[in-house]
Order: C-alpha cells, then sequence, then structure tokens
C-alpha cells in the first residue's frame, strides 16, 4: 500500500514547531487583531447562524439572532491556525462550515486528538474553568469560524438546560474517547492501535464494503496512533501482503 500523496483540496497539518516558535504573548496580541479587524479574514454572516449547529438549536430565532451578534465571525484558511494552544484567552469557537483538527504537540512529534466538523464546537474546557488551552485547532479546509467569549458560553449553558445537557453530553463522550485512547495506548501494540484507528475511519459502503475513504496520510495515521509515518507505512505494507495471501489461500480451496 502506497502512502496517498495530498489532495489539492485538503492542506497538510502545519507541524507544532511552527507554533512552538512564536513568541509567547505577541501571537496573542496578532491573533486578536487579526480576529477583530474589518479587514481581510473577517467573515460576511450571510445566512451563517449558530441556531444551525446541534447546541443552540432548540433557540428561537430572535435569541439566536442575539447570540450571532455577540459572537465575532472569520473566514480561516484550509493550513490556518485557528487557536495556539498556548495562546491566552478562554473563548470558544464554533464550526459553521469546513473541517478543522484538534492537535497537541509531544515530544516533538504531533498528535492529532480529534477532527471538528461543521456544526462542532472547541475551547469549551478552558471557557469553563479559565485555565490555559490544553491543544491548538488548525483549519484542514477552508472554513468559517464564530468566536464566542468565555462569559456568553456560560450564560447560555445557565439559562438553557438543553444547551447545559448538549455540553454535559459532549464532555462526557471527550472522557470515554481519552479513557479509551489510554487504554489502547497502554495494552495495544502499534499495529493493534493502527487497526483500532482504522476501523473508526471506516464506513459501510451500499455495497456492503468496509472502506475507509478518503484514505488519509501515512503521516496522518502515525499522529492518530502516537506512532512514526515509516512505522505506520510498514504495517500497512504488512496488512496489505496478509490480506492477499489470504484472498489467495481462500481461492485454492
Amino acid at each position: 500500500m502506497g502512502e496517498r500523496a495530498p489532495s489539492t483540496s485538503q492542506a497538510a497539518t502545519p507541524h507544532v514547531s511552527q507554533i512552538r516558535s512564536r513568541p509567547t504573548g505577541r501571537f496573542d496580541l496578532v491573533e486578536l487583531a487579526l480576529w477583530l479587524a474589518a479587514g481581510e479574514g473577517r467573515a460576511d454572516r450571510g445566512s451563517q447562524s449558530l441556531r444551525r449547529t446541534p447546541l443552540f438549536a432548540s433557540l428561537d430565532a430572535e435569541e439566536a439572532r442575539a447570540l450571532d451578534a455577540r459572537c465575532t465571525w472569520r473566514k480561516v484558511s484550509a493550513g490556518e491556525w485557528v487557536i495556539d494552544d498556548q495562546a491566552e484567552g478562554a473563548d470558544v469557537f464554533f464550526v459553521l462550515s469546513g473541517h478543522a483538527r484538534v492537535v497537541i504537540g509531544s515530544s516533538g512529534r504531533e498528535i492529532i486528538l480529534a477532527d471538528i466538523l461543521e456544526g462542532e464546537y472547541f475551547g469549551e474546557l478552558s471557557a469553563i474553568d479559565g485555565r490555559p488551552r490544553s491543544a491548538g485547532i488548525v483549519a484542514i479546509t477552508d472554513a468559517v469560524v464564530a468566536r464566542m467569549p468565555a462569559a456568553v458560553f456560560r450564560e447560555m449553558i445557565h439559562r438553557h438546560p438543553s444547551v447545559c445537557d448538549k455540553v454535559l453530553t459532549k464532555l462526557a463522550a471527550a472522557i470515554r474517547a481519552l479513557d479509551n485512547r489510554a487504554n489502547q495506548q497502554a495494552h495495544f501494540d502499534e499495529r493493534e492501535r493502527l487497526c483500532a484507528e482504522l476501523l473508526r475511519l471506516s464506513r459501510m459502503t451500499v455495497e456492503g464494503r468496509v472502506v475507509v475513504s478518503p484514505p488519509p496520510m501515512h503521516a496522518e495515521l502515525a499522529a492518530r496512533i502516537s506512532s512514526h509515518r515509516e512505522a505506520v507505512t510498514k504495517l500497512l505494507n504488512a496488512l496489505e501482503r496478509g490480506a492477499r495471501f489470504g484472498e489467495r489461500a481462500a481461492q485454492s480451496r
């Protein structure tokens, strides 16, 4: 199995060292200016509304319009960092269109924690406890993002029980996912972690076939299972050889 070439519609995730090289504090000022300036990158909200996200779907039209007006909206290009894992601030970010990714750096390597798809959000941990961010967010495709002040986010949680329930459900799911990842890291070898990740990324086609589409790059799979690209390439080639051997054995029966 050869390594997939990068798609022209999907930017490669910048390495975490690109964040680490930014002077502490300076990034916060530049990043804030980008969000607040009414120039390039500022999004015309148009028909976009937070009411279209699952978290705020229960709001009526008037409440949604008022909430939209309390947020800052921005267009983000593929490959651009939405937020630095070392940046100060506790605002919450909603992806109204596009695809973003949660990444952290460990021993000079990048680890992918989660993907943020259209209608989803991130940054709620800092908004709740006020502590520094634990991960950075990078845009995988061009995206429209709404930035909500932490105080507004907490206000919505206290005012709307349905919003509170959905936030709690997401936090519980995140804890379970991290627990599962820790269990795999402790008890699975690289091959088993790779197989588990491929199963997680797979889907069933209408023909009844299990596929992983679009196929991720080997470096991305390595970042998902805390490994190296070379090791993933070797494991995938071994799995492919094993599958072909199994097919030949079945045909010879």
